[in-house]
């Protein structure tokens, strides 16, 4: 994709990407951002993301995200990262926009949701994608900072599978820019508030081993949450750590939204992919790393999940 010729035409350009933004969203969606202002300073360009965690606040360029998704009816969308039905208050403007562009690395998403898609299930990442798509004398350190994120995130620091050659050979390129790869690891990857360890705490200790310990689940109750004042910025890393369990294949981490839907994270080490597991819930994402949303009972939730799990070859 040429995305400076697509957008050529346009004068009112909106970036946007999925609900509960992580790593790779907002820094795909901030760089891209940051990227066609420069290159279109004549033209209005807007980032609109849901709230990010506070993580990412005070990194040089957090600044331009907008979760109003007001003051704006864009002639061109770029959706990144995901597809139109995870966008949120985004989807409507999407919908409306006369040109859509759609850029992801999801296999769920493997036909694309725009008039014009660039999707590689292969890619470590969408910030490696909207790398790809720029012309490298544009890039500048901050944002060389946040494709580094992107990257960094959905990669789990360079250890999953997807993290390719390729790959690498962007991150020497980010590099030469002179970004902190230090403080942008440990910042938004490593250092977790005190409320963030607890709740990982609690979650951790009630967590059951099923189907001969290969599978690891673990939740927490809306109860839990109001009682102790967590909210779901203090669930960065559970899932991480749950997946790390010695002889566990499977890590699942669900917890309560606000309308009683439950949401529900899915990780696995070699064997089993767990996008085609969310696929039957109506969810999706990449083989070692997918998610959903579900409505009805926690105890239903996990009885399902485990009658399609002992169908798997673990």
């Amino acid at each position: 994709m040429d995305i400076i010729k697509e957008l050529s035409n346009s004068k009112k350009i909106a970036v946007s990407g999925h609900i509960s933004p992580d790593g790779d969203s907002i820094g795909s969606c901030i760089a891209m951002t940051l990227y066609l202002r420069k290159v279109f300073p004549e033209k209005e360009i807007k980032l609109f993301l849901e709230e990010i965690p506070d993580c990412f606040k005070g990194i040089e360029g957090s600044e331009i995200v907008d979760s109003t998704y007001e003051g704006m009816e864009p002639d061109a969308y770029i959706l990144i990262d995901g597809a139109s039905d995870r966008m949120g208050a985004g989807e409507k403007l999407f919908k409306k926009a006369a040109l859509k562009i759609n850029i992801d690395h999801h296999i769920s998403n493997s036909e694309g949701c725009g008039d014009v898609n660039y999707i590689d299930p292969k890619a470590s990442s969408a910030a490696e994608m909207v790398f790809r798509l720029m012309d490298e004398s544009l890039l500048d350190k901050v944002i060389a900072s946040w494709i580094y994120l992107g990257i960094v995130h959905d990669t789990g620091v360079f250890k999953y599978s997807a993290t390719s050659p390729e790959t690498m050979r962007v991150v020497a390129r980010l590099m030469e820019e002179k970004i902190d790869c230090q403080f942008l690891v440990d910042r938004t990857y490593y250092e977790k508030t005190y409320s963030q360890n607890l709740a990982c705490a609690r979650i951790v200790l009630s967590s059951e081993l099923y189907l001969d310990g290969k599978v690891i689940i673990g939740s927490i109750s809306r109860k839990e949450m109001t009682d102790n004042n967590i909210t779901k910025n203090d669930f960065e890393g559970v899932i991480n750590q749950l997946r790390i369990t010695t002889g566990t294949e499977v890590a699942i981490f669900m917890y309560p939204m606000n309308d009683a839907t439950v949401k529900v994270s899915l990780r696995s080490k070699e064997k089993i992919d767990v996008a085609r597991i969310c696929q039957s819930f109506g969810g999706g994402g990449h083989m070692r790393a997918a998610g959903f949303y579900y409505k009805g009972t926690e105890e239903e939730l996990k009885n399902a999940l485990i009658e399609l799990l002992s169908k798997e070859e673990f």
